[in-house]
């Protein structure tokens, strides 16, 4: 599968061209959509990640870790030592094993564990899988997410606005709160969270509102595990090339100049996130609390 790929994350590069302004076509994948079907590619670092040894023998749980930033995530932390289980929807299966062979191509193991984050039952029971297969769970990302575009805001159902906070919401607090009995002093916890949290896009008032709740919820729990030696600390992307776009998540007719407003430009590529991930995982940010990390090509943000 051919992936746009640019240099690795260490090399000296201008940042306005390390990657292509795409300008993608017009498309659409049923939710969750898939990396395998998305045009152009997306690059999640899997010839470009290089690691340094920064989360040597960590184990990790990512949700949404099958495509998109998940996908990059899952590999860095391969790269950079980690174990890993995969969450993810049983319909991204093709995604989860392409990255299930970067991660085994990478020397370590891989578990994937695909479920419906919307099901409470099963958060808990990811969560205790996950800790089984790993021998250990040490760092949490919050990850999954789910983003419908709908141009009228009375067009909005409960149905559609409940099941959105369902996942990207009430399952991190699941999640968390399960994991919590499993994670020693030094643990780490990452959410994902947006520019949207901060600048909203009336066509994703459900998502956008969601983020800002996820950005509240960091501050809150990374104060009050502080003393208990958990870190907990977020990162805001902005326009991120990933299936989420195509499978409802922006109006079809927006797809050509999306990332088009950013200061540099362009679109940023999955790839792009993973160091800020692996940054507040790693002991380089023992310092780094209730923090919001913005990864977003220069776009305005408090």
């Amino acid at each position: 599968m051919t992936r746009t790929t640019g240099k690795d994350q260490l090399s000296f590069q201008d940042p306005v061209n390390r990657f292509p302004d795409i300008s993608p076509p017009k498309q659409h994948q049923p939710e969750p959509g898939l990396d395998a079907d998305l045009v152009p590619r997306a690059d999640l670092g899997e010839k470009s990640y290089r690691g340094t040894g920064r989360l040597e023998g960590r184990k990790a749980l990512i949700t949404g870790g099958d495509s998109g930033i998940g996908g990059a995530v899952a590999i860095a932390f391969a790269r950079e030592g980690a174990d890993v289980a995969l969450n993810y929807l049983p319909d991204e299966e093709e995604d989860a094993q392409h990255i299930k062979d970067a991660i085994e191509g990478s020397g370590r193991k891989v578990f994937l564990i695909p479920g419906d984050l919307s099901d409470k039952e099963f958060c808990a029971d990811l969560v205790a899988e996950a800790t089984e297969k790993l021998g250990g769970l040490d760092a949490l990302v919050n990850n999954a997410g789910r983003q419908i575009s709908v141009a009228n805001f009375e067009d909005r159902s409960d149905e559609e606005w409940l099941h959105t906070y369902e996942v990207n919401i009430h399952a991190m607090h699941r999640i968390t709160r399960a994991a919590l009995k499993h994670m020693p002093p030094g643990s780490t916890i990452v959410n994902s969270t947006s520019i949207q949290a901060y600048k909203p896009a009336p066509d994703l008032l459900d998502y956008a509102s969601t983020k800002a709740a996820i950005n509240n919820f960091t501050k809150g729990l990374g104060d009050y595990l502080a003393p208990k030696g958990i870190r907990v600390n977020s990162v805001a992307p902005g326009p991120i090339w990933t299936p989420l776009q195509v499978s409802d998540g922006q109006q079809k007719d927006a797809l050509p100049d999306f990332g088009n407003e950013t200061s540099l430009g362009r679109a940023g590529q999955p790839t792009e996130l993973a160091p800020a991930y692996v940054f507040l995982t790693s002991s380089e940010a023992s310092y780094v609390i209730g923090e919001t990390l913005h990864v977003n090509g220069g776009m305005m943000s408090p």
